[in-house]
């Protein structure tokens, strides 16, 4: 009988893809205009995410330029934004708002690695529980007759197989994470 892993790749998937997301959250000291999505400045009369009030546009490493489709909330996108504390410095002129990032200390380069450790921990356990949850498919399909022992242990091994090569890649992009915070 062939097993369905589609379901456990897809939730695989599903988890590089949330650690992605989350890591990108956790700010270096480039300036990527993804640290802005958690902005949700008052706007119009509602919470709006920053991304549908301007653009927003990497200058240099440092720095990111937010350019508002309408002047008119130029101010609410800056209290948004103090709001969000990020520790930026932000100042306005003629054209919108422009954000500037600190420099990096080593504590906080310390501090940075650490949170993104902990997010890949995260991952990590929910890959195990994507794993037992596969497993006890397979042992109660075993159990029911519809396959032998011998095929139950192929099929786990095949399971292990895919949750090891997700760990890889989850490693994978933890590292290249870690290199960012590095430099």
């Amino acid at each position: 009988m062939a097993y369905d892993f589609s379901k456990l790749k897809s939730q695989i998937k599903e988890t590089e893809e949330w650690l992605t997301a989350e890591l990108a959250g956790v700010r270096t000291g480039r300036a990527a205009p993804s640290l802005l999505d958690g902005v949700k400045p008052e706007a119009y009369g509602t919470r709006t995410p920053l991304r549908e009030l301007a653009s927003i546009s990497v200058e240099d490493a440092r720095t990111l330029r937010v350019i508002p489709w309408d002047r008119s909330i130029v101010k609410a996108i800056e209290k948004g934004i103090t709001e969000a504390d990020l520790g930026v410095g932000i100042s306005t002129d003629e054209q919108g708002l422009r954000i500037s990032f600190p420099e990096l200390t080593s504590e906080r380069r310390v501090q940075l690695s650490k949170i993104a450790s902990d997010k890949t921990e995260q991952a990590r356990v929910t890959l195990r529980g994507h794993r037992t949850e596969t497993l006890k498919g397979i042992e109660s399909a075993e159990k029911e007759g519809g396959m032998g022992k011998d095929e139950a242990a192929r099929l786990k091994n095949e399971v292990q197989k895919l949750i090891d090569a997700g760990n890889e890649s989850l490693a994978s992009i933890l590292e290249r994470k870690l290199t960012e915070i590095r430099l």
